[in-house]
């Protein structure tokens, strides 16, 4: 999709921002979290949002489908694979 217009189809347009950022990583969180997930696993525009959340460096909420944690993971893994072809 072009720049921002996976935003109009997002699954996550209607829903409350907050379930998106969740407080913590314990708890409560983990359901908050998984419940996000599920969100974004019904989206059609899941890895155009992940790609946006990776190019910007969000680095909280769930983007993607994705955790603060996860994004960090595909960072590192993507800066290895760039360094081992460089």
């Amino acid at each position: 999709m072009e720049s921002d217009e996976w935003r109009k189809v997002a699954a996550c347009r209607d829903t409350d921002p907050d379930l998106f950022f969740p407080v913590g990583t314990t708890g409560p969180a983990i359901e908050q979290i998984e419940n996000a997930k599920a969100v974004c696993r019904q989206c059609d525009a899941q890895a155009d949002c992940l790609e946006f959340a990776l190019a910007t460096n969000q680095d909280s909420g769930i983007w993607g489908g994705t955790s603060e944690e996860e994004r960090r993971q595909l960072r590192k893994q993507h800066a290895s694979r760039q360094r081992q072809t460089a």
